[in-house]
């Protein structure tokens, strides 16, 4: 049975996310790669323990993240229950559904229905009475909005969560649906959208602005923008890299001379911080207020060790915020 380090709140910084009473790591764990039915178990452990050692107390799920799709969700809930279960309540969960589940007119976008059954089929999967947080995944252009809040309150409302959350909304859904949720008296706290120096559609669609005035967290994914934002492809595209392996949310083409000529730049950068490129960008990220918590993926438990030490350095002057934007337009932002 695993036993967690007596040091493991030392160093960690917990950020209070929006008005609510909860805090979150600066850096939690994300299990959207690498916690499949094709991973190694014994280094999914790894992972979660050496994670929780250092203080992340936030591990983020969704319904498809494996795959096969429910496989995260199913591992995650085998070392939960061989080993982590007797530190649930220092840990914070989360899960999600909004994308393509189950074969059928149920089993995608935000019906209540399929809210409802997915977080039971989630929550089975994982063997746990309730999680923390949970998310609807993907803006509806067909759900009334109204039915898919409906279906977060009622799942707080049921104690099959403690929170709600929305994610990859832009600004002006997000305070129909805040609207909505204070309404209904439910707790929406977090949203959670990709953004990194290289996505900043957060800034552009309004939800970055709109969170900060409505008082909701903000939790980042695909912080190093799937990895490009590290040492990965300073040199090109490595033979072991996911590319080679899994190309559905990074190709070759996006590899390109004017990225690996720019993260060439940030990279010396960051070397002048001391720090590495994947903290420079973390680091980025924690600086900007309203920002809670990045999400971060990983292979092994050294690219979380490595990563936490992003909290150590999230001061950046003008000059140097200047400096990253003007290298991350040469490369192109999204």
């Amino acid at each position: 049975m695993y036993l967690a380090s007596e040091r493991r709140y030392e160093k960690m910084k917990y950020n209070r996310c929006g008005a609510s009473g909860l805090l979150l790591p600066a850096v939690s764990l994300g299990l959207w790669h690498n916690f499949g039915d094709t991973a190694k178990y014994e280094n999914m452990k790894e992972m979660c323990f050496c994670a929780f050692d250092l203080g992340i107390t936030h591990f983020d799920l969704a319904n498809n993240y494996g795959p096969k799709p429910g496989s995260a969700e199913q591992n995650f809930g085998k070392i939960l229950k061989e080993e982590m279960m007797p530190y649930r309540d220092e840990m914070i969960i989360s899960t999600k559904a909004g994308y393509d589940m189950w074969e059928g007119p149920y089993g995608n976008w935000g019906s209540r229905k399929y809210l409802i059954a997915s977080l039971d089929q989630s929550l089975k999967r994982m063997g746990l009475e309730y999680v923390d947080i949970f998310y609807h995944h993907r803006m509806d252009p067909n759900t009334p909005l109204e039915e898919t809040m409906g279906a977060l309150a009622q799942i707080v409302k049921s104690g099959k969560a403690l929170y709600a959350g929305i994610s990859n909304y832009d600004g002006e859904t997000l305070e129909k649906a805040a609207n909505i949720l204070d309404e209904l008296h439910v707790p929406f706290i977090i949203n959670q959208n990709r953004y990194s120096m290289l996505d900043r559609s957060p800034e552009k669609n309004g939800l970055l602005n709109k969170a900060r005035q409505l008082k909701k967290g903000v939790i980042t994914f695909s912080p190093l923008a799937q990895g490009k934002l590290s040492d990965r492809y300073l040199n090109g595209i490595p033979k072991d890299s996911r590319i080679k392996t899994d190309g559905r949310f990074l190709n070759e083409n996006s590899i390109n001379d004017s990225l690996i000529f720019g993260i060439r730049e940030l990279n010396e950068m960051a070397r002048r911080r001391n720090q590495s490129l994947a903290q420079m960008a973390l680091a980025w990220l924690l600086a900007k207020e309203g920002v809670t918590s990045v999400l971060v993926g990983a292979s092994k438990k050294e690219q979380i060790i490595d990563n936490v030490k992003a909290i150590e350095n999230t001061e950046f002057s003008d000059a140097e915020l200047a400096e990253i934007d003007r290298i991350c337009e040469k490369i192109g932002m999204e």
